[in-house]
């Protein structure tokens, strides 16, 4: 097994958007290691806006076919804070918050943690909207996909 040292090192860059909430949502994510860069993208028709945030982050991490160091840049503060502060608790409790009540989205936070085991992982909340410009662009990602879904699926509904 490679030390952790020896491991490549990846930057995530990652967003969410909904339209709505819930209604249509996309997502996107920037991988970039040494001088490769690689984009992941997608949408739902109805979902949250969190959902799509655990979304961007699940698909890039399941893009990596290796062990890596990873830094995960997310302006999602739920994603952030649930990955270095709440899960551990929610765990104990049996996927219960801490009013008792059952987690959100159990199923993408157990994804997230199979999608999270393999590496090394550092998390950086920066604000939304203000000008990260990987941040942006991931924004600008997500919501040509919302575009992208409603305009394949007006297309069906049409008969088109």
């Amino acid at each position: 097994m490679k030390k952790s040292k020896d491991r490549p090192v990846v930057e995530i860059f990652t967003d969410g958007a909904c339209s709505g909430n819930p209604g249509v949502g996309g997502f996107g994510a920037i991988l970039r290691s040494a001088k490769k860069e690689k984009e992941v993208s997608g949408a739902e028709g109805m979902t949250t806006n969190n959902r799509m945030e655990l979304m961007s982050v699940i698909r890039a991490l399941e893009m990596l076919i290796i062990p890596c160091r990873v830094k995960i840049t997310t302006d999602s503060s739920y994603v952030v804070k649930g990955m270095t502060e709440w899960i551990p608790d929610w765990i104990k409790k049996g996927w219960k918050n801490s009013q008792k009540k059952d987690v959100m989205n159990r199923d993408l936070w157990e994804r997230l943690l199979r999608a999270a085991e393999p590496h090394e992982i550092e998390w950086h909340w920066v604000r939304g909207h203000s000008g990260h410009a990987e941040n942006e662009r991931c924004d600008r990602i997500a919501c040509h996909e919302i575009k992208r879904y409603r305009k394949a699926h007006a297309a069906e509904r049409s008969g088109a």
